[in-house]
């Protein structure tokens, strides 16, 4: 039963080498603080890219964790993950408010209707999967495309820390790097386990304190990168928000031309996807390749119920997928008690507000950590395979993807739509390894042998 977990050892202490498997639980309270990690793991992009977007954050907190349930629910609890606001839609939903309008009511609704298309053909691409075997993937995103994907999800996020956390307060982000480094490793119980959370909190205490002796942030500038003088905390918007509310729902509107916009990141979903899925499988050891096709059409209907109420699409989210790589507890009562916790978020919007009151020096602390994890897990991923980069097969497509992610490098395909970064990394990665593969007249070895 997915709702169902045995108890790990005495539920208090975790003895080298050993992990918490998804179906088994630390005693509640301790559940309660990773469920808590994991929330803050989420919400500064779950928060941040519906801001891009032109959506609601409030909707698309509460409804991340309305999905995260759902889909825990779909894969029976055997492939722990947070369903976060997905980044992969940004440049096609900026195209669609282009022509239709801006940043308007009408444009909401046909943006979030458009999501809703695309999260109606990811749901059918997962339903095909799982029918049709997971052969069909193992094919498509062999080792040496999941390492890859895996990889430039993880660093190809770089850019979040280097351009918008660390220039906002650039002692802070490495004095909370650090104090995290130190709890990680230096302590060896629970503490230690929820080493991001503690760190989170130290500088955003650390970050008050500064404010009060130092005054503010000075301007910074360096040609790429500006940023204001300004102070670290702000609790404005704690105290005007309110206790309890409902956040802003709208309904969806439908154009074909809009759909069509944001259709591409629907193949760099696919892969995201994949790429989570099986980088959890690696952590946990366990198999979860009969899974991945729930994996996939779980957070296709989930993209769909968050944008029928006007919500952000979902996406597997990789920052938990590092909080689990830190912790080594992957039960998901954990995952369960983050999507309520963060429901709770949006119907207390006050909570909310301290949430999204973070320093953005302080995620720049936390993130670079989590991040990095992230691409370290697909070259794992490499090295368990075996996979040959002395072929140029591998190494000229993968190399050139990771490149285009890290940068961000963008392409323009027309005056209003442009693919960049993991998108369009994922994109390079996935067809230029098999027009690769076509080129040099090879057949795809049988799934499961193949090293790369």
């Amino acid at each position: 039963m997915a709702l169902r977990w045995t108890r790990h050892g005495d539920g208090r202490h975790l003895a080298p080498g050993e992990v918490v498997r998804p179906d088994e639980r630390l005693s509640w309270p301790r559940m309660a603080g990773f469920g808590a990690q994991h929330v803050v793991a989420m919400f500064g992009a779950t928060f941040v890219f519906p801001l891009v977007m032109g959506l609601d954050p409030n909707v698309a907190i509460m409804m991340s964790g309305v999905a995260t349930i759902l889909f825990l629910l779909i894969v029976k609890g055997k492939v722990p993950s947070y369903l976060g606001t997905s980044a992969s839609f940004v440049g096609g939903v900026l195209a669609v408010r282009a022509l239709f309008g801006g940043d308007t009511a009408g444009a909401d609704a046909i943006v979030t209707g458009a999501i809703l298309v695309a999260g109606l053909v990811l749901a059918l691409v997962g339903l095909a999967v799982h029918f049709l075997g997971v052969r069909v993937i193992n094919r498509v995103f062999p080792p040496v495309v999941t390492g890859a994907v895996v990889m430039l999800i993880g660093f190809g996020l770089a850019y979040v820390v280097a351009d918008v956390y660390w220039p906002q307060d650039q002692w802070m982000a490495l004095v909370t790097m650090l104090i995290t480094f130190v709890v990680v490793v230096a302590f060896k119980g629970f503490l230690g386990r929820i080493g991001i959370l503690v760190g989170l909190v130290a500088g955003f205490v650390l970050s008050w304190a500064a404010d009060r002796l130092f005054g503010m942030v000075p301007a910074y500038d360096d040609g790429a990168v500006q940023v204001a003088a300004h102070f670290r905390v702000d609790l404005g918007k704690v105290a005007q928000a309110p206790w309890f509310g409902w956040p802003d729902f709208h309904w969806p509107g439908f154009e074909a031309s809009a759909v069509l916009l944001v259709l591409p990141a629907v193949i760099a979903l696919v892969a995201e996807n994949i790429g989570h899925v099986k980088a959890v499988g690696e952590m946990t050891g366990t198999d979860v390749d009969p899974y991945v096709g729930r994996a996939v059409a779980a957070d296709g209907l989930a993209t769909v119920v968050t944008s029928a109420v006007g919500g952000s699409p979902t996406t597997t989210y990789a920052e938990n997928i590092g909080v689990m790589a830190a912790t080594k507890v992957y039960s998901t009562a954990a995952y369960y008690i983050a999507g309520l916790i963060a429901i709770a978020f949006g119907l207390v919007p006050k909570f909310g507000a301290l949430v999204s009151a973070t320093p953005a020096g302080v995620l720049g602390g936390v993130t670079v950590i989590l991040y990095g994890m992230i691409g370290l897990l697909g070259a794992k991923i490499w090295i368990e395979n075996r996979v040959d980069f002395a072929d140029p097969v591998n190494m000229v497509p993968i190399g050139a993807g990771i490149i285009l992610a890290i940068g961000p490098v963008k392409h323009m395909i027309s005056g209003d739509f442009r693919l960049e970064g993991i998108a369009l990394g994922t994109i390079v990665v996935v067809g230029g390894w098999h027009l690769l593969r076509v080129i040099a007249r090879r057949t795809p070895a049988a799934a499961g042998s193949e090293a790369g």
